[in-house]
């Protein structure tokens, strides 16, 4: 199943147009905070068909309760930037209020001089996470969608705070859709691919990961309770503008695709 949150409620992808939901909650984050899962909208009744060009999409999941990231979780990336493999997950907490709607613009603070991209699969935490094995992980996910885990690379060489490089308001796209991962066709290998102004830049899957889905969100457990709606970003593959030297110019578009979801679209805006 393959959820949206509009401007005219909740939704199921159904043949290519939206089945608005007959349902209160506003957004799936207020699902998972009572159901803490997504199943029980595939039976929900439907109120209405709208196709995809006469509704707006908007943040599916409201502003989660907690955005976790992890640095460096891809050996292309690991390759790419010449260091070595992590022993340990590099983490971080990022501000929710830096959560964008899919097609929402991003401006960019005028201080910032180095924008980037980071095409990443992102984890919606259904159940309960604490000290969990790796087998209790992927049952208590709820869903999979596509973020950019947008970093000002400037301020991280400055601050060493990843926090601080990726909490500007807009600096986290995430969406479009929500796909539950019962019918992902492999969620070992689920593929992530970025673009710019229509260039492929990013091509890889969970497979070349350094700490899987299920391993990464154990350890994390292990650390903090991973709370229904929390989002846990999974680091992203080599291709970023860091790699090539080339950050995001005004009026760029970035498009994030992964497996069974929507992509996710957006624009940049630089102020003069």
């Amino acid at each position: 199943m393959q959820v949206v949150t509009t401007q005219a409620g909740l939704g199921r992808i159904e043949g290519g147009t939206i089945a608005l939901l007959d349902t209160a909650f506003p957004h799936v984050g207020a699902v998972l905070a009572q159901e803490h899962s997504l199943r029980g909208l595939a039976s929900c009744a439907v109120r209405e068909r709208v196709p995809f060009d006469e509704t707006t999409l908007t943040a599916p999941l409201g502003r989660p309760g907690a955005v976790w990231g992890v640095g460096l979780n891809y050996v292309s990336k690991a390759a790419r930037t010449g260091r070595g493999l992590p022993e340990q997950p590099i983490l971080y907490l990022a501000a929710s209020s830096g959560v964008l709607a899919p097609g929402a613009p991003v401006v960019i603070p005028q201080s910032v001089t180095e924008p980037d991209y980071e095409g990443e699969i992102a984890v919606v935490v259904g159940h309960r996470l604490y000290q969990a094995s790796e087998a209790q992980v992927w049952p208590a996910v709820a869903g999979i969608t596509a973020a950019n885990d947008m970093t000002a690379r400037d301020v991280m060489r400055a601050t060493a705070a990843p926090a601080l490089a990726k909490s500007y308001p807009g600096f986290t796209p995430l969406g479009a859709s929500i796909r539950t991962p019962d019918e992902l066709a492999d969620r070992d290998a689920i593929r992530v691919r970025t673009r710019v102004n229509g260039e492929l830049l990013q091509d890889d899957t969970s497979a070349g990961m350094i700490f899987p889905i299920p391993e990464l969100l154990s350890r994390l457990s292990w650390f903090t309770a991973l709370e229904p709606g929390d989002v846990v970003l999974t680091g992203t593959p080599a291709g970023t503008g860091q790699d090539r030297a080339c950050f995001l110019a005004d009026g760029d578009e970035v498009r994030v695709e992964v497996d069974g979801v929507l992509p996710l679209v957006t624009r940049v805006v630089r102020p003069a």
